[in-house]
Order: C-alpha cells, then structure tokens, then sequence
C-alpha cells in the first residue's frame, strides 16, 4: 500500500462537478479521501507525502479510448510496456486498447491475456476493445457477449468499416442484447480504397490517391440508420468532416444513442501539413482541409462531439520511410494529447474545463468508470501538469517505442509534472 498522498496549492479542474479553482486532494489507499475546494487540507501528519503543486493543475487522469500497442503479435511497434510508460508520461492513467493485433482480440482468451498483462505490468490500467467480427473482416460476427463477460470495453473492426450492412445490423442487434456499446469508424471502403488523402486541389497538387470527405458522411448516414433500427449504442469513431458533423447533428437531436469521438491530430493538423510529402502526417482518416478542422473544433466546443482521443498508432521508422503511397498510415499521440489539446485552450477556442472534460469525465462515463473525476472515493488517478510550460516536441525522446509524430518540432504549452494511478506514483518529471 502506497503512502497517503497530499496534492496541496494546486488548481483543481474537475469537469465532472464543474468546478475549476484553487484547492487540495488528499489520497489515502488508492482513493481520493477528501477534496478541499477553495482551502487546504489542515494539520497534515507526518507519514504523508506532501506534493507542493505551486500553482500548477490537478486534473483527473486522462482516459484515452482509442489506443494501438503491437502487443500480441507485432511488439516492434508497441508493447503493452512502452505504451503504458508514455500513456503515464503523458498524464494518461487508462487506456484502451484496439483489437486489430495478431491474433486479433476476437476471443474471450485474448481479452483475458491483455488484462493479465497490464496487472503484470503495474502502470496504467490498460482495457481492451473486442473485435465486432471475427478477425475483423467484417463478415462473421465475433463472441461479443463473452467478451464482455471477460472485460472488453466496447467492440470495434478499428480501422476497417463493416461493409456488410446486414452484418453490422447483427452485430448492433446482439451487442445491445447484451448492453456493450459499438464503435465504428464511418468510411465508406469503397471509396476510401488507397487513398492517402483528402479529395481537393491540394491533393491533386501533391498528385496522391485520395477519397472525397463525402465519404465518411455516406457511411454515417448508414450507421446512424441501423441505430434507428435496432436502438444499439454507437460510438462514431472520429469524426473529421463538416458534411458528417451535419449528419450528427441531426441524429442527436431526434436523441439516438449516439457518441462521437475526434482525434487529437484532426484538431491539430491539416492537409497542408503534408508539406513536402512527411509520412509522420499520413494518417487514417487522412487529414482535412483548414474548413473541417474548424468546424471540428466548433463541434468540441459545442459538445456535439464529446470525446476527443489520442488514436495513438505507433509505426516504426522502416514502415514510415517509405514513398507517401506506401507508408504505413498512424501517428503515436499518448505523451503529446495534453499539450495539443491545450493549444485550443490558450488560443481562446474553447474553455479549459470543456477541453478536459473531453478527455476525462466523459469517456469515463460513457464507458461506465469510475475514474475521470475529482471526488471523495473516487479512484486516485490523477495528473499534475503546468499548462503553461512551453515544450518543444523532439519525437526521438518520446518514450513510444515507435516515434512518429507528426509533432515533431513543434512548440506546444503544456507539461504533465506528475501521474498517479490508484494513489501510486507512476512517472514525475
């Protein structure tokens, strides 16, 4: 059992309860044992260890819902190890993790060793997704309900669209007999097929294969009609285009259970950030024009899309440098999620406790944990960083195995001090 633990002069954002403002945590066996709001925490005993915040920002973890390790199968990319120790460099005390590894999380068995694993491991808490088809190949319905049993999260074919309306209709169908949300990527995979780009004059330009925007609308409008159909829960899995931000709308308002994430790197990036043809930019979705990066962000600041992720998708360097075409599409983004997303903050977009409401409380609640807050008994994950620290991102001293940033080189605000994941202290600066 860790020391008692006393967070004391820090500035506590808690979306959850709403409140931003001076304060002090206190945490005792793993637990968030008391919350101090606007006053310290009194007469401390002397077996507590007592962390001088000076000014800096208690945030809850980050709980990021989209993570890709190697682990099982390519562990040149990622291991569950090194993603767990940059999830923690990056203030991010749970991840989940995609079911597109070798074998595929398809199997009750390969649930249960990813667990065992992040029990091994120590570090941050570590779920998987299941596949919603078996192999994710979209055409045979994988064991949702045991998997669920086992502890999967939510089931998901990741990158790869379910075609097979029929298909994806059973999956919804079974998935909300047993009450496990579904995750879909919204591309429609005809298409998408080899594409490296946004459709435009700037891929056009550039001369690569590219798919129009109206391709995710077109797959939503699907998906959003199958929920209509069967009443399953659906997590869109990022949202990157204006057109399929109308579609959204539309279906909140007639109140479908529906839940849209982002990426980091869409709110971020551009197509134009190809430059001269930088593999670390060459990402699944492709990135889009300046116009759907701002209508993206509009979205988070209006809380149409609520969740924003890392899609942390590391590549080694023998499968990014290669000719655009042939580069492996991903970006790895747990240790630069928090910095990027402040970049919203302190250019004036969108309001700091609605930023990391995005990251904390509600996946949290979407997925039914119980972290992702600042509350008396709530778990003791938790983040200290200084928002206002510059940092220059230098990919090659990132602690991913894999290095492809597309933030390499930049200069972002924001450095994660300290982690703690049930009361342990997983990573200090």
């Amino acid at each position: 059992m860790s020391r008692p633990l006393a967070f004391t002069n820090v500035r506590l954002v808690d979306p959850a309860s709403g409140y931003d403002g001076p304060g002090a945590v206190m945490v005792v066996g793993g637990v968030i044992a008391d919350v101090a709001r606007g006053g310290d925490l009194g007469k401390l005993s002397k077996d507590v260890e007592v962390v001088d915040g000076k000014g800096a920002i208690l945030l809850p973890g980050l709980v990021d819902i989209r993570v890709k390790t190697g682990e099982p199968g390519s562990e040149t990319k990622e291991t569950l190890k090194s993603a767990a120790l940059a999830a923690a460099a990056g203030g991010v005390t749970t991840i989940v993790v995609q079911p597109d590894t070798h074998p595929v999380i398809d199997d009750p068995s390969v649930v249960d060793f990813i667990l065992r694993r992040a029990r091994d491991i120590g570090l941050v808490k570590v779920f998987p997704a299941g596949a919603a088809t078996k192999g994710c190949d979209g055409e045979r319905m994988a064991e949702i309900g045991l998997m669920a049993e086992a502890g999967c999260v939510y089931v998901t074919d990741a990158d790869k669209p379910i075609a097979n309306s029929k298909v994806f209709q059973r999956v919804l169908a079974y998935a909300k007999a047993f009450g496990v949300l579904v995750a879909h990527r919204p591309a429609d995979p005809w298409l998408s097929a080899g594409a490296a780009a946004t459709s435009g004059e700037f891929a056009s330009r550039m001369g690569l294969p590219s798919a129009p925007a109206m391709a995710e609308k077109i797959m939503l409008e699907r998906d959003l009609a199958l929920v209509e159909l069967t009443g399953a829960r659906l997590l869109v899995d990022q949202v990157t285009t204006a057109a399929a931000l109308e579609s959204l709308k539309r279906a909140r308002d007639r109140g479908l259970p529906v839940t849209a994430t982002t990426s980091i790197n869409h709110l971020s990036l551009n197509e134009i950030d190809i430059g001269d043809y930088r593999t670390f930019c060459k990402l699944d979705p492709p990135l889009r024009s300046e116009d759907d990066r701002q209508a993206v962000i509009e979205a988070v600041a209006s809380g149409l899309i609520q969740i924003v992720v890392s899609a942390h998708a590391p590549a080694p360097a023998e499968d990014k440098r290669l000719p655009y075409d042939e580069a492996a599409p991903g970006a790895v983004g747990l240790e630069t999620l928090l910095p990027a997303l402040l970049s919203l903050h302190h250019d004036g977009r969108v309001p700091l406790i609605d930023l990391i409401r995005t990251v904390t409380s509600a996946p949290a609640d979407l997925l039914g944990m119980a972290s992702g807050r600042l509350a008396k008994g709530a778990p003791a994950d938790l983040a200290l960083c200084n928002p206002d620290t510059p940092v220059v991102i230098d990919a090659d001293k990132l602690t991913s195995k894999s290095k492809n940033s597309p933030f390499d080189g930049r200069r972002l605000q924001g450095k994660v001090l300290m982690t703690v994941v049930d009361g342990r202290t997983v990573y200090r600066a």
